[in-house]
């Protein structure tokens, strides 16, 4: 009877640091030099993949939610035969320790990652052990959003199905009356990504001003608005969910999306949701509806571990997205699109964040001190949270005007 291939990956460091010491001596310089790291990320590397911009590798998490950098089982594989068919090695190099390989049930989630330099892979490997020590005791809500932020980085880049940012505007003084519906996706033909964006506007509440949230429905940035009456508005909506879930997966996106799935089962719009998943799937799905949130992958992002939440005009900030007339709900529709492609779209979270903003986590205040435990929330300046802040504040002596000008110069 053939025994199976198992396959899976095996840690960097095992592959860099442990596999040549179980090979007799003549073996071990030849496989040293094929791991070096300026040679790894040479375009003549074996193990260079073509298209790909760099050296690849793996980026996993574990069970226990730590990030180790990783060779795949079919590298190490191809490396070994490789050297052996250059007449590097006189015999086929025997794999690493069956021990080692890390297969699927060890790991919860696997992506690539490239490294077009020397120093980009050293920093990385500083990197990720400097994340796994300030993740200690991190809060599992903080664990449970990071794998998420992973799985729609994959499902991203697999270009499937329809990714459809959503939003509601409600009078505010009556969140029955809903007064707009913006909308904007993206899908794949051939590759090439295909954008739709619109706003309606229900014409019965037209001219229903808030109190209290800005009136922005006349402002609708990316095309024309409709004005429709609500009979229309309600099926207008319906159509364009049941439509788009004739292409496949529908990834339906919020900002924050309580209120607005809320408002999507509500009477004036009782859209046929019977079956949403909060949940995404491990492997690219064929079908279904998933809920994915703005708010909380960028929780994920910046290290946010509780149940507090940034506005769309924070993230946006943040992530570097210029608004404009927010509290339109075609407009917002179009921001969170655009939130979740600059996260979705980028590098593997803590590389990510580490590019965003640089040391800004665990214990910056004292940097040499121990970090085990420090987290990973970024720490933001002042100006970075508040579009109103004066960059002069805090700048020299605070001035009490309560006293006499010479006073206050002595």
């Amino acid at each position: 009877m053939v025994s199976p291939v198992i396959t899976g990956y095996y840690r960097y460091t095992d592959i860099f640091f442990e596999w040549h010491q179980a090979l007799p001596e003549a073996d071990r310089s030849p496989l040293r030099a094929s791991l070096a790291q300026d040679a790894f990320v040479h375009p003549d590397h074996p193990l260079h993949k073509e298209g790909v911009d760099g050296a690849e590798l793996f980026l996993g998490t574990l069970q226990s939610f730590e990030t180790r950098l990783l060779f795949s089982s079919a590298q190490v594989e191809y490396l070994r035969y490789w050297l052996h068919a250059m007449g590097l090695t006189e015999n086929l190099i025997s794999l690493p320790y069956s021990d080692c390989l890390l297969t699927e049930s060890s790991l919860r989630h696997v992506s690539p990652v490239t490294f077009k330099t020397k120093d980009e892979l050293k920093g990385a490997l500083k990197q990720i052990d400097k994340n796994n020590k300030r993740l200690k005791g991190a809060d599992p809500m903080l664990k449970t959003r990071r794998e998420i932020f992973e799985r729609v980085r994959s499902l991203w880049v697999e270009k499937v199905g329809v990714w459809c940012a959503l939003d509601f505007e409600a009078w505010d003084r009556d969140h029955t009356m809903l007064t707009e519906f913006g909308w904007s996706f993206v899908r794949w033909i051939d590759g090439q990504p295909v954008e739709e964006q619109g706003h309606l506007i229900v014409k019965e509440y037209r001219h229903y001003t808030n109190t209290f949230v800005l009136n922005n429905r006349e402002h609708f940035s990316f095309g024309d608005s409709e004005l429709v009456n609500r009979a229309a508005f309600k099926t207008r909506i319906q159509n364009l969910v049941a439509d788009l879930q004739k292409e496949g997966p529908l990834f339906l996106i919020f900002h924050d999306n309580n209120q607005d799935i809320k408002y999507l089962k509500s009477p004036a719009v009782n859209a046929d949701l019977p079956n949403l998943n909060f949940l995404l799937p491990d492997a690219k799905p064929d079908s279904g509806v998933f809920v994915l949130d703005t708010s909380d992958l960028f929780a994920a992002l910046e290290g946010e571990g509780g149940h507090n939440r940034r506005s769309l005009e924070r993230v946006c900030r943040h992530l570097q997205v210029p608004t404009s007339f927010l509290h339109n709900a075609g407009n917002d529709a179009h921001y969170t699109l655009l939130a979740i492609k600059e996260m979705a779209s980028g590098d593997p979270l803590d590389m990510q964040r580490e590019k965003r903003w640089p040391n800004r986590t665990g214990n910056t205040a004292y940097p040499t001190a121990p970090q085990t435990g420090a987290g990973v929330k970024v720490k933001f300046e002042p100006w970075e949270e508040d579009s109103d802040y004066s960059d002069m504040e805090g700048v020299g002596p605070v001035i009490d005007k309560t006293k006499p000008e010479e006073q206050v110069a002595g």
